[in-house]
């Protein structure tokens, strides 16, 4: 719900405390987002390494593996904002030179390299939930989710590997529509690829979502 709503500080005339605001929230409300999809794909691998009689894996099964998770990978983004915005915080620009007889109001983002880094740090929890679900996607159907988290984590990846190129080729405006498509396609992407599989058990097919139907 946060990464939908943040797209909101992208709209209307830009002001310092937007620019600050819009990229920091995007990137901390992605990394909670995505830093909840690799604990959770963590905690399938270790369910099923858990179930060989034994195994020293169990004791991670008891231990708050994904609120760690999450905890720390959001941290660390947070720490890239609180570091960007205090070496070179983003501010509202006057564009004399993109269309000439106007001026476009846009925001600079500062420093290019804390902005990169946070994105890229977007697109490093997007990898490893990716691989860490790709290796896990033949596990057995009832308890895996591996499969659907791959396919939207390879939806968030296409997105934002097409967008740069497209953010950084157009001007003003043009910019923030890139941005904020980007921002909603990937989220409605987790969202429908994680959850409505979900829905349509629950929905369309109440009678597999029984404990009998599970453990057959």
């Amino acid at each position: 719900m946060l990464s939908f709503l943040c797209v909101f500080l992208f709209l209307g005339c830009p002001v310092d405390i937007t620019c600050k605001m819009r990229q920091t929230s995007f990137g901390i409300f992605f990394s909670v987002a995505l830093s909840s999809v690799l604990a959770k794909t963590i905690m399938v691998c270790i369910a099923f390494k858990a179930t060989k009689p034994g195994s020293s894996w169990r004791k991670l099964l008891e231990v708050r593996v994904s609120y760690y998770v999450v905890v720390i990978c959001s941290f660390i983004q947070v720490k890239n904002c609180v570091i960007w915005l205090s070496v070179s915080p983003p501010y509202q620009e006057f564009d004399h030179h993109s269309y000439p007889g106007k001026i476009i109001i846009q925001c600079n983002e500062g420093s290019d390299i804390w902005f990169y880094s946070m994105l890229g740090y977007l697109g490093f929890l997007a990898a490893v939930s990716l691989v860490l679900a790709f290796m896990v996607r033949t596990l057995p159907d009832t308890f895996n989710e591996a499969k659907y988290i791959t396919f939207s984590m390879l939806v968030f990846c296409s997105v934002w590997i097409s967008m740069i190129p497209a953010y950084l080729s157009t001007r003003g405006k043009n910019m923030v529509a890139v941005e904020i498509f980007a921002i909603l396609s990937s989220s409605a992407g987790i969202l429908a690829c994680i959850f409505f599989p979900k829905c349509y058990i629950l929905i369309m097919k109440p009678e597999l979502n029984c404990r009998n139907q599970l453990v057959k």
